[in-house]
């Protein structure tokens, strides 16, 4: 097995830093802290890092070339990123 770093694998480490982060430190919401919705938050935060990395696994199978997986990984991630700022 061949290890391969990806952008998905990047952005499923990130969230999993976050997540912990989260659970450890509890949220904060334009400087007030909401402690009981720390959890909440930590876990979403891990749905999305296992949602990620399973969207990962699946593209490696169909993109077996490294960077036709990279390219179509980054695309992901940028159509994602102007999604969430049109939704926003």
């Amino acid at each position: 097995m061949k290890l391969r770093i990806t952008p998905l694998n990047i952005c499923s480490a990130g969230l999993l830093v976050l997540a912990v982060y989260i659970l450890i430190n509890g949220a904060s919401v334009a400087g007030s802290q909401y402690i009981h919705l720390g959890t909440a938050i930590g876990l979403i935060f891990l749905l999305f890092a296992f949602v990620v990395a399973f969207l990962d696994i699946m593209l490696r199978n169909f993109f077996p070339v490294t960077k036709s997986l990279w390219i179509v990984e980054l695309s992901f991630i940028t159509l994602v990123a102007i999604i969430f700022l049109l939704v926003k």
